[in-house]
């Protein structure tokens, strides 16, 4: 299982959903440009306060996923990358003993 392309894909997820609505609103923007509701800068100072507003409730979100992500492949055990390479280290050290071991044996 690669959760890391699997995080990446919810956070994929995440900003398109958010590209989405923008391109949505500026759609609902210029049409009320257009039926004289609402003047051009008006709607430019409304989109860009929008737009940012998306683009930092994307970021709470996206951290927001990360960590829930992490929270759920933790309940899983899914080990930890430093817990992966703690175990490899142990690993090696033992491999070299039994190695060591070996040569002793074979003198």
């Amino acid at each position: 299982m690669d959760n890391n392309n699997w995080m990446k894909q919810l956070l994929t997820l995440g900003i398109g959903t958010t590209s989405l609505v923008a391109e949505k609103l500026r759609e609902v923007s210029d049409d009320l440009v257009k039926d004289g509701k609402l003047d051009p800068e008006q709607a430019k100072a409304v989109m860009d306060d929008l737009v940012k507003q998306l683009k930092s409730e994307q970021g709470n979100w996206e951290d927001q996923m990360q960590r829930q992500l992490r929270n759920m492949m933790q309940e899983l055990g899914v080990p930890r990358q430093s817990e992966m390479d703690e175990l490899r280290g142990r690993i090696d050290r033992l491999e070299r003993q039994v190695r060591d071991l070996e040569n002793k044996f074979w003198r």
